[in-house]
């Protein structure tokens, strides 16, 4: 682990002088940070910030704060660094690589290096098969006439320089934006990485790559490129490029702190995840359809995590990472009646993450279509031969609580 890097679970407090990296000037920056994103990363907490579900790292100058989930039981929190890596690649948030080898070279990274390094590699990737051309509009002063003559530009910049011609005229190569952007992200990596490996590789796909005119990239220039056959190869590169560049904030304190985040919500990531292993091992007969939508209210929509079919049967699945307490509250039971009513489904569950069993109960109802709750729990990771590690069991105990719904009846439901 880089010496100065703080490890916080979500929902934990760090104060100032928790630990020796962790100062003023850093606090304001989160502060910062947290008021550019609506207060949903944490609450602030004098001389001290409260983290919410937002997992991820943060890099402000030379203090590195990571933010790691806490699964319900506490077993593999000390290992936490590498699951959420692994969950993020589930869901194809991140590419690494898995030899032995690997593994090794990337124990000292933490998640924004390993984001670098994704980069890189695929900014390495294209080099090697071949960077595309686009025709761009150079205007300025050029020896040989061509394209179209600026008149009055002309007269103004060449008059004692009669061999010169100030014209605008069509250009076919590699200086365009898709790689106006990609040296951005370069140059962020460059000005933000510690990581000696991580900087060689930098400056070796620097040296390779064509040097291109600096522009000031916004979610907008993203927004503004249209990626069609000729540039789908440069999708993930681009995904990178815009994680990286628009999560950097360069003065985003009152001093000169630079602050590079990534940061996922949990709820998301859980939904995501669930929804992933889900698809990979649906049985047969079962399709595992996500999220759908139907129209609620005016324009607002009911829409659950995960919709499950089988025959003419349709299970409904709402994923919470939480951890309640003795019951489910009552905005979560709600909510997913709503979904058994409008989905015309009478199996409802909520799906937390931790050990515990397995509970049910029958809505109260006066209709003829009984729709009975359940509140499911499964463990996140899995200890197998001393090792903690994500349980690849997931989707079969989800599976089979849902094998195991279709045999129960209102008749032996307890209120």
């Amino acid at each position: 682990m880089i010496k100065d890097t703080i490890v916080k679970f979500e929902h934990e407090t760090l104060k100032i002088g928790d630990h020796p990296s962790f100062k003023r000037k850093h606090w304001q920056a989160l502060i910062k940070l947290n008021n550019e994103n609506e207060g949903n990363y944490f609450t602030v907490k004098p001389n001290g910030v409260k983290f919410n579900q937002f997992v991820g790292v943060i890099k402000v100058a030379n203090c590195t704060i990571e933010i790691l989930p806490k699964v319900d039981s506490g077993n593999g929190d000390n290992n936490w660094q590498g699951l959420l890596t692994k969950m993020l690649q589930k869901c194809g948030n991140l590419k690494v690589q898995t030899s032995s080898n690997a593994k090794l070279k990337k124990s000292n990274l933490n998640l924004i290096e390993l984001y670098f390094e994704d980069f890189l590699n695929e900014v390495e990737t294209l080099i090697h098969c071949g960077l595309i051309k686009k025709y761009r509009i150079n205007t300025g002063n050029i020896l040989a006439l061509k394209g179209r003559i600026h008149f009055s530009q002309n007269i103004k910049r060449n008059l004692v320089h009669k061999e010169r011609f100030y014209t605008s005229h069509e250009v076919y190569d590699v200086d365009h934006k898709i790689h106006q952007i990609l040296t951005v992200a370069l140059n962020t990596i460059d000005l933000l990485s510690r990581n000696l490996s991580i900087l060689d590789k930098c400056k070796r796909v620097q040296f390779a790559f064509p040097e291109c005119k600096k522009i000031n990239v916004t979610e907008l220039t993203f927004k503004s490129i249209r990626i069609d056959r000729k540039v789908s190869p440069y999708s993930r590169a681009l995904e990178l490029a815009r994680l990286i560049i628009l999560e950097y904030s360069p003065n985003i304190s009152s001093g000169k702190e630079s602050m590079i985040s990534i940061l996922f919500d949990m709820n998301k990531l859980w939904e995501e995840y669930v929804l992933k292993v889900l698809k990979e091992s649906s049985p047969a007969g079962m399709k595992v359809l996500g999220k759908r939508s139907k129209l609620f209210w005016k324009s607002n929509r009911l829409e659950p995590d995960i919709v499950l079919q089988k025959n003419n049967e349709i299970y409904i699945i709402d994923t919470k990472w939480k951890h309640p307490n003795k019951k489910a509250s009552i905005e979560d039971l709600r909510q997913i009646y709503a979904y058994g009513k409008y989905w015309k489904s009478n199996k409802v569950m909520l799906l937390y993450p931790g050990k515990k069993p397995l509970e049910f109960a029958k809505f109260e109802d006066d209709n003829d279509n009984e729709i009975i709750g359940y509140r499911t729990f499964v463990s996140v990771v899995s200890k197998q031969n001393g090792v903690i590690k994500l349980n690849d069991r997931m989707a079969h105990q989800i599976f089979d609580v849902i094998s195991h719904l279709t045999t129960i009846t209102t008749t032996n439901v307890s209120n």
